[in-house]
């Protein structure tokens, strides 16, 4: 598969929305304490569907999707919404935060290797150094916070299941995103997932609903409004259409960020002190995102191509 060439700006975005999920890691954790949490994220992701509907809807864009587009949807959905936050939230309750952080913090790789198996791409020796250093840069900052890392438990198992599942999602994003428009599939995708969500909230939390209403507190639901639609709707809108644009695998590798921003919202949230191991690990974060990302020779390209265009340097070579 032909490495297609990506604008600058959609760099700054991805990392954009990797800021909105780091920080969204916080959030979850204060809402899921006050509200049930399959309910309150069933809601969660149909606030942040309702977003996007009517940004499509407002920017004409919005039409009903085809039949061949419909069933993807609706496996990107499962896979994407369902099984993807249903695990997650179910996995950080029963283990350590350094366990998850170096499981999640794995998604890039196992997203590589999905797009090799299923999208026949080709990754070359910078990019795959690129993998490498990410995941060494990944476990610095999330070892060095001194809790070590703990056996096996069932929430380690749910972590990866949550993170497989979403990796897998991408596959189908990059396939559906030839034919349509990747902002129209993230609401469709939402919507259906939401649902999902709430009907399999009322076999697990039959009071779940009563239980969200009867929480008044205004910041609480400040809180959950900005998840659902700085992280959830513009952050989901965002890389869908980073994988359809530049591929699964390149988007992947600026997950690595998240580990990152979650320790830069404990700073400054939690007064919570970075550690010098964590700050080097950043560093290595940086150099496997500019290589696995591909972002690197994006730029050393677009230099080049503005020297050429430069009239006085064309001037220059003909001198």
């Amino acid at each position: 598969m032909q490495k297609e060439k990506a604008p600058i700006g959609l760099y700054f975005l991805l990392i954009a929305v990797m800021a909105s999920w780091g920080f969204n890691v916080t959030m979850t954790k204060v809402l899921v304490s006050y509200f049930p949490t399959v309910t309150m994220t069933s809601f969660r992701i149909f606030t942040a569907a309702i977003t996007v509907i009517i940004i499509l809807f407002i920017t004409k864009k919005l039409r009903l999707p085809t039949k061949r587009e419909f069933g993807l949807i609706f496996l990107a959905s499962i896979f994407n919404i369902v099984i993807h936050h249903f695990f997650l939230s179910n996995g950080l309750k029963l283990t350590t935060g350094t366990n998850a952080g170096l499981i999640l913090g794995s998604a890039p790789i196992v997203v590589a290797i999905f797009s090799v198996v299923f999208l026949h791409e080709r990754i070359g020796a910078w990019r795959a150094l690129g993998f490498l250093a990410g995941i060494f840069g990944v476990s610095l900052v999330v070892l060095s916070n001194g809790t070590g890392i703990s056996g096996i438990s069932l929430g380690d198992i749910d972590i990866f299941i949550a993170m497989a599942s979403q990796a897998f999602s991408f596959i189908i994003i990059k396939k559906l995103a030839g034919s349509m428009d990747t902002g129209l599939m993230t609401g469709y995708m939402l919507f259906l997932g939401s649902v999902m969500l709430f009907v399999l909230s009322r076999f697990m939390e039959p009071g779940g609903v009563s239980e969200l209403v009867a929480v008044h507190s205004w910041k609480l639901w400040l809180l959950f409004v900005v998840s659902a639609v700085v992280a959830t709707a513009f952050g989901n809108f965002v890389y869908n259409y980073a994988v359809g644009k530049i591929g699964p695998s390149r988007s992947a590798i600026f997950m690595n960020f998240n580990p990152l921003f979650s320790l830069i919202g404990a700073l400054l949230f939690l007064g919570e002190a970075i550690k010098i191991p964590q700050l080097v690990g950043f560093v290595f974060i940086i150099i496997g995102v500019l290589l696995g990302s591909g972002a690197l020779m994006d730029l050393i390209y677009e230099r080049k191509k503005t020297k050429v265009r430069d009239p006085e340097k064309l001037l220059e070579k003909e001198v």
